[in-house]
């Protein structure tokens, strides 16, 4: 069964990749404020700029006039991306009472959303908390004396608890207090940390060990999962394969670098045929009735076999 997303999710995703006027998919040019979270990694990511309407002396009175999102992922994260445009732009916030937005409104917002697809409403606040970061610089707009405590830098300093979407221990356990989260699955479905390998579940230093460091012990310990294996950094491009290494090289990517994401989310994707650089896929499990599913593929399967193995390569769903 595909996951079962409420009518105003469905219906938000649909709008945007359809284009319909009155959505924010795309980016704003020389946007006042820019920020990013995720990565294709990670299977999802988002790039999120805003426009305001600058106060003539004041810039913390800036008013945010327009938003847009530029999202690699499923059907919740455009759907999510997207009611976070929409909240911004009804509310007529500042950028800094922007930062009152929390996941949980935007879930709210879109009726909300299934436990395993949590993880799409936080990358759309933390993509904003960024965007005011970047707004702050370029404004002169001092955060820290207005106490605003943005963590600008979590994701990129600290050591790294879960090596397959680049965690760091400052960022979780931050997270964990600000979600309340409180097993190994609930990270996972919430900012995707060990969802990969699994190797950072009950190692010393990883997510067990951060849950009873935050939470004094008071924690349920979560089954362990079979591991799947890791892709390196990079895979270098090759040109030309004979039709066999071709094929070998596309199961490659399918089986290390692909398959674990979605099945992190209940699906899986399966390879029907290959002719020349032609690949027949069907989605299988959740993702299968999902109704991004066409986008899943061209967005992410085929966007990552080219990046790995050839650019020539076109996805088509059967």
């Amino acid at each position: 069964m595909g996951w079962e997303y409420s009518e105003k999710t469905k219906q938000l995703f649909m709008d945007a990749v359809h284009g319909k006027p009155g959505t924010h998919l795309g980016e704003i040019e020389n946007p006042d404020g820019m920020g990013e979270h995720g990565s294709i990694v990670c299977g999802d990511a988002m790039r999120f700029t805003f426009r305001v309407k600058r106060h003539p002396s004041d810039p913390t009175q800036d008013i945010i006039t327009e938003a847009k999102y530029l999202t690699f992922g499923c059907t919740s994260a455009i759907a999510a991306s997207e009611a976070l445009c929409e909240i911004i732009e009804q509310g007529s916030f500042t950028p800094i009472t922007a930062l009152d937005i929390q996941n949980n409104d935007i879930v709210q917002f879109l009726q909300g959303l299934p436990e395993q697809k949590i993880h799409c409403s936080v990358m759309g606040a933390e993509a904003l908390e960024s965007a005011v970061y970047n707004w702050a610089q370029k404004r002169g707009v001092d955060l820290k004396k207005l106490g605003v405590n943005i963590h600008d830098q979590e994701t990129e300093e600290g050591r790294i608890v879960c090596k397959c979407f680049s965690i760091t221990e400052p960022y979780l356990k931050r997270k964990i207090r600000e979600l309340n989260l409180r097993t190994i699955p609930q990270i996972t479905n919430a900012i995707k940390a060990g969802g990969g390998c699994t190797s950072c579940h009950h190692v010393p230093g990883g997510l067990q060990d951060m849950l009873d460091q935050v939470w004094g012990g008071q924690t349920e310990p979560a089954p362990a999962v079979v591991s799947l294996p890791i892709l390196p950094a990079e895979i270098p491009q090759a040109t030309e394969f004979s039709p066999y290494q071709f094929a070998k090289k596309v199961e490659k990517i399918l089986d290390e670098y692909i398959r674990p994401s979605l099945k992190m989310d209940g699906g899986d994707v399966e390879i029907v045929d290959i002719k020349g650089t032609l690949v027949y896929c069907s989605l299988k499990g959740a993702c299968a009735g999902c109704a991004g599913a066409s986008q899943t593929l061209k967005m992410m399967v085929e966007r990552i076999l080219k990046e790995q193995v050839d650019e020539r390569i076109r996805v088509i769903e059967v």
